[in-house]
């Protein structure tokens, strides 16, 4: 990834991926009972917990993946197929198992967490947003993971700007609007899953690329 146009389809995918608008329904229900104070402070400590975990994927998803002996292009596939099944339950505007369990779900709904999680993770910053951070990693130097973080940055902020206005947003977009900008989303995140398993793919079995 040494082009700008490839640093840009990374922004794209990422912010497809961890969608924060997704995240607004849950942010509300979760602190419907909280003052400015405390929900300013819990959208600075998603936002702060988005950016590291996927900082760190950055940094280290490459070595991990040298640890538990799994190739970049079988991770490329496995990872794309996550990113499919995530824009399909979007094309449904739906979280889908894959970011929330039901069980994570009832858990989120009684309120016995402490809202980092499941907001920050794995609801935004999921297997996902890892997965798509580590396959951009692949084979970069500082500075190619500097510029990563850079897009890291942007859609951390993204994130906490849209998280801190959600009542704002709730009062005056509607929730069929909401999902159609998820569902666009999701679209776009169909696009980039294909073509990240397509490449995995061609890597694995050449013959395809013939």
């Amino acid at each position: 990834m040494s082009e700008s146009v490839d640093y840009f389809r990374f922004l794209v995918t990422l912010t497809a991926v961890v969608d924060p608008f997704l995240g607004v329904p849950f942010f509300l229900a979760f602190t419907r009972d909280f003052d400015d104070h405390a929900r300013r402070r819990l959208v600075r400590q998603v936002s702060l917990t988005v950016f590291v975990v996927l900082a760190c994927s950055t940094l280290f998803g490459d070595a991990l993946l040298r640890v538990i002996g799994a190739s970049l292009p079988a991770f490329r596939v496995g990872g794309g197929l996550v990113l499919l099944l995530m824009a399909l339950a979007m094309l449904n505007a739906e979280a889908g198992r894959v970011r929330q369990s039901p069980a994570e779900a009832d858990e989120f709904n009684a309120r016995s967490v402490d809202g980092v999680v499941p907001l920050a993770v794995p609801l935004l910053a999921g297997p996902g947003a890892m997965s798509t951070a580590i396959i951009a990693a692949e084979q970069g130097g500082l500075l190619h993971q500097f510029v990563l973080m850079g897009c890291i940055g942007i859609v951390t902020v993204a994130t906490w700007f849209v998280l801190s206005r959600a009542h704002w947003i709730a009062r005056r977009v509607s929730i069929t609007a909401l999902n159609v900008g998820t569902r666009i989303l999701g679209l776009l995140l169909a696009a980039m899953a294909v073509q990240t398993m397509a490449e995995g793919l061609k890597t694995l079995f050449p013959g395809l690329g013939a």
